[in-house]
């Protein structure tokens, strides 16, 4: 299924847990905001567990869901704001659910991964050989780069689409002589078939996959001033992540949250580069290329056309809004 009629059929779906946080006026709606697995969103629990919310004065509630259900929840109108990629952004809006990002969480740096079989050591070497994606979907753009600086193109291997979460599996079942995933499927995947290999990852091109926070343009309007407040608060956790003195216990609440060994989980965070107000406001400069969220952005907006995940391009400025980082 693509992810457009994921998303179209889990707008009619809508079932999700809750949990409410933050103390701010009683007759306010909180902000509700969705998460899901991945380092750089993972961190907000950081926020969650120290009060970091409650003592900025914003009330909001943070739902926890797999990734698609996360997006589908924001587009049946659930959610105020939802952790994405920056192409599933796209994805969303031009499926009916305007969006705009206002932060960036982190971009991919190692997570994302073409992992081959064993014996096969480069990209090169997957020419005329199978390899699993998800097609339509971020590990697949990941590909086509890798694709690209080796020299190839798509019709170089054959495409099997296969779920992320599948992934794993496919390779270890002999099916396929590569697959494409993102942690927790990568690590998997190379951990369940002994002398496979990572032989390109998002480290090779930093700025393919930004991880941010889009919210309803509606949301935005009325609640200019709390967002801000919320993104101040991921400043602070994010403070408290890279404090050696406090490190330690962010990642234990950050592995805690996912049921993960946070000895384990320190591996996922190495790579995710989560980034600090300084390191983030060059990245929302508009600038063509992968190292600025408006030229990768722009990237993956040409990639989700090409492969027919939605039929018009989308204009990638209105999807931005760097104001309240500016205001930071």
């Amino acid at each position: 299924m693509s992810i457009k009629k994921k998303l179209l059929a889990g707008a009619l779906a809508g079932l999700f847990s809750t949990g409410l946080l933050g103390a701010a006026g009683a007759n306010a709606e909180p902000l509700k905001i969705g998460y899901s697995d991945w380092p750089g969103w993972v961190a907000w629990e950081i926020a969650i567990e120290k009060d970091m919310f409650e003592e900025a004065g914003v009330e909001v509630q943070f739902e926890w869901f797999d990734y698609v259900a996360s997006m589908d929840a924001f587009a049946a109108g659930q959610l105020d704001a939802v952790a994405m990629t920056n192409g599933d952004a796209l994805v969303t809006g031009a499926t009916g659910a305007q969006n705009v990002m206002i932060l960036i969480n982190d971009y991919s740096n190692g997570n994302d991964m073409v992992v081959a079989a064993p014996g096969i050591d480069s990209i090169e070497e997957l020419k005329g050989k199978k390899v699993g994606v998800e097609i339509g979907f971020v590990g697949h753009l990941l590909l086509l780069n890798a694709l690209k600086e080796a020299g190839m193109s798509e019709t170089d291997v054959e495409l099997v689409n296969v779920p992320t979460n599948e992934t794993p599996q496919v390779l270890a079942s002999g099916d396929v002589d590569a697959i494409v995933a993102w942690q927790p499927n990568s690590g998997q995947a190379l951990t369940m078939v002994p002398g496979a290999k990572r032989i390109y990852s998002s480290a090779d091109e930093p700025g393919l996959i930004y991880d941010v926070l889009a919210v309803s343009p509606g949301s935005l309007a009325q609640h200019k001033a709390e967002w801000l407040k919320v993104m101040k608060v991921w400043y602070q956790a994010v403070a408290y992540l890279k404090d050696p003195k406090t490190r330690d216990e962010a990642i234990s609440i950050m592995a805690a949250r996912v049921g993960i060994p946070a000895e384990e989980y320190k591996s996922f965070i190495a790579g995710t580069k989560i980034l600090t107000l300084e390191e983030a406001k060059p990245f929302m400069k508009k600038t063509k290329g992968f190292d600025s969220l408006y030229g990768s952005t722009e990237i993956a907006d040409v990639f989700n056309v090409a492969n027919d995940v939605y039929a018009e391009g989308q204009e990638v400025d209105s999807y931005i809004d760097s104001s309240l980082l500016d205001a930071l």
